[in-house]
């Protein structure tokens, strides 16, 4: 296996963002202008503007499937089951249905592959990893933060670098954007649009991306971009 730099950069951004919801909206518009992709994994069976949840005292509204298609254009699609099912624990077909189900749907909506996969709650027994190979995934995101941008070999159990609140998130970043490498290094940064509602920080992202944001070391890509274009 040789590995390909991302159009002969040796440095690459990427992003992951997970539910669906309204916030989505705010954080594409904020992706678009600083010309970043990302990777957003829905839940089809519940797609609707009538599900919702509480984050702190912000109610929270998934969107309607019908409005999505045009509005994550430039972006990829991934998995998250079909009704943010909690894995762990359930029976193999139950799972098996979870993933391929929600699969063939997003597919047929967004008329796209569908490879990536994102665990709700981070919960999974070990047989899942079966199954998402027997589903046709090629990487999963899986819970815990490497705080580092090493390439990883297993990549149905991939670790993000940093949740976008971590408080390291900034000095990290200064580390990534300074280094000299001879090596594929990848920040892949995680979490969820609402967050930015409930913690009243949308300036906070804002300025992520601002410091990331045009490099001409740097390839921005979706996960899958960085994830499976690298090795050929």
């Amino acid at each position: 296996m040789v590995i390909i730099m991302w159009n002969g950069k040796k440095k690459a951004v990427t992003f992951s963002y997970d539910d669906g919801v309204e916030q989505d909206r705010r954080l594409i518009a904020l992706f678009n202008k600083y010309e970043m992709k990302a990777t957003f994994n829905q839940n089809s069976g519940i797609q609707t503007r009538a599900d919702t949840f509480t984050q702190g005292n912000i109610v929270i509204h998934r969107m309607n499937q019908k409005d999505m298609r045009e509005l994550y254009k430039g972006h990829e699609i991934a998995s998250h089951t079909l009704t943010h099912a909690n894995l762990k624990g359930l029976d193999e077909e139950t799972v098996y249905n979870e993933i391929s189900t929600d699969i063939r749907n997003l597919e047929a909506f967004y008329e796209q592959k569908i490879a990536g996969f994102v665990f709700p709650f981070g919960t999974y027994d070990e047989s899942a990893f079966r199954i998402l190979k027997e589903c046709g995934i090629q990487y999963a995101r899986t819970p815990g933060e490497t705080h580092g941008f090493a390439l990883q070999s297993d990549l149905l159990r991939f670790k993000p670098s940093f949740h976008h609140a971590d408080a390291d998130i900034m000095s990290g970043i200064d580390r990534f954007l300074n280094m000299d490498t001879e090596e594929p290094q990848l920040l892949y940064i995680w979490g969820h649009s609402y967050e930015f509602d409930v913690d009243d920080n949308w300036e906070y992202m804002e300025s992520i991306l601002k410091k990331l944001a045009f490099h001409d070391d740097i390839f921005y890509g979706t996960n899958s971009q960085v994830l499976l274009q690298l090795f050929k």
